[in-house]
């Protein structure tokens, strides 16, 4: 197999994994397969959306971060994290409560990343007006959605605004302050605490940049509960940090309509992988027009929806804008995080390299050959029932037939090929045992009957 394009945060516990398939019929890219019973994930076509994660019953789908233990490496300790954290906890809870607890546990430096939209949202905006290509701009904030572009979409790679996201703004404005008030920069350890498997994957692998300034990202999930359990069991409520406030639109940024409503022009959002699919594919075949930019999520709500957050996505949505309203209903002012005093230095440091499509349609790496093959899983595809049963361990017939012309499958997967190959003679029941066990494993199948859960 080439390569992996990308390091991946979602993985696979092969004595957890039942092989039931309900990953491989819910990956979006079709990058899982059926394999001696167990998922396997083909790097290369993986965009780390989650989906995955989301559907397995038993846990076998993982996400692999970084021990919390790790920030102890650095005598300064930066927590950047989203606001959809904030909005996990009750209503009961004060954000200064939060700040407090993060700063007990380990953090010596506290930083809600949407800060440094106050900087984005205008370089985005300038971006706009230097715009060339006539499709939409398409929001570079999802890492998901960037991969899945690469991979799936690559001739629109272009249009990805290439500039960071908020947590690498972030990221870069608080070590450059830092540096700035003499702390040596080996002493700095820069962490963000992610609601999904993508960012992680982006910050052990970046698009667009040769190296990610952030050191680690630390599971949302894991540290909500470290939090929220620390604060239900203090018996006094010490306060030891005073919360910084954000504006409206930074505090509602990572959600649906969140950033399509602060730019220029006709901006659309689309949240959900699938209903991301179904929109590109319109832009790609230029069945729509006069669309100036795409705010994409591969999760529904936008971040409120990572499946690292666990509570309700809805419930999480409320609570943000509650935290909007109450601070409007009081008017409370908003200090300065003096990230505008580095606005210069962070211009130049969002600028994103260009991106490189990475399709996964791509069957061989000679462009030559790959066609050729094209044409023969084509034709073999054509000889498939078409009804994507899945039985052969792959998610549909067509990726059956690019399978087979790779080299990791045979025709004879297919259980109807296998029929009419019994039927002509050409192979025997006990062949086509050997077969359906290799693909989901030995003992599945005893005398033609499916066992039952085990």
């Amino acid at each position: 197999m080439d390569q992996p394009f990308f390091f991946h945060a979602l993985k696979v516990d092969d004595k957890a994994c039942i092989g039931c398939s309900h990953c491989m019929n819910a990956c979006p890219t079709e990058a899982i397969r059926i394999w001696n019973g167990k998922a396997v994930i083909d790097d290369n076509k993986c965009v780390d959306c989650g989906e995955c994660f989301r559907v397995c019953q038993v846990n076998a789908i993982y996400v692999e971060d970084n021990d919390f233990e790790q920030i102890y490496r650095f005598k300064y300790r930066v927590a950047l994290f989203p606001a959809v954290f904030v909005g996990q906890f009750p209503e009961e809870i004060k954000v200064s409560q939060i700040y407090s607890e993060l700063h007990k546990i380990g953090f010596t430096h506290l930083f809600e990343v949407e800060r440094a939209v106050e900087i984005l949202n205008e370089s985005i905006v300038d971006y706009q007006e230097n715009k060339e290509n006539e499709l939409p701009i398409i929001s570079s904030f999802c890492p998901a959605i960037i991969r899945l572009i690469q991979v799936k979409f690559p001739s629109l790679v272009d249009n990805i605004l290439r500039l960071g996201t908020p947590s690498d703004i972030a990221a870069h404005f608080y070590k450059q302050k830092l540096i700035d008030e003499g702390i040596p920069v080996n002493e700095i350890g820069i962490f963000y605490i992610t609601p999904c498997a993508a960012k992680i994957a982006a910050i052990k692998n970046p698009v667009g940049e040769e190296k990610s300034i952030v050191d680690g990202a630390i599971n949302l999930n894991r540290l909500f509960n470290k939090v929220y359990r620390n604060i239900k069991q203090a018996t006094e409520d010490v306060l030891i940090s005073q919360a910084t406030e954000l504006f409206s639109y930074e505090v509602l940024w990572t959600l649906t309509k969140g950033e399509s409503s602060r730019v220029k022009g006709r901006a659309l959002a689309i949240d959900g992988i699938n209903s991301v699919m179904e929109f590109l594919e319109k832009v790609e075949n230029r069945e729509v027009h006069n669309i100036d930019y795409l705010e994409c999520r591969a999760c529904k709500e936008g971040c409120a929806g990572g499946i690292l957050n666990p509570q309700n996505r809805f419930l999480t949505v409320e609570r943000l804008n509650k935290r909007v309203s109450l601070n409007l209903k009081k008017n409370k002012q908003f200090s300065s995080s003096g990230i505008v005093n580095y606005k210069e230095y962070l211009n130049e440091k969002m600028i994103l390299d260009k991106l490189v499509p990475r399709s996964m349609m791509m069957l061989d790496s000679d462009m030559a050959l790959a066609m050729k093959k094209m044409v023969k899983a084509q034709k073999i595809e054509a000889e498939l029932p078409g009804i994507d049963c899945g039985a052969c361990g792959a998610p549909s017939c067509k990726a059956l037939s690019e399978d087979i012309v790779k080299g990791d499958a045979t025709l004879s997967h297919c259980v109807f090929v296998q029929n009419v190959l019994m039927q002509n003679g050409e192979i025997n029941m006990e062949t086509a045992f050997a077969i359906i066990d290799k693909i989901w494993g030995e003992h599945k199948v005893v005398k033609g009957s499916i066992k039952s859960g085990k």
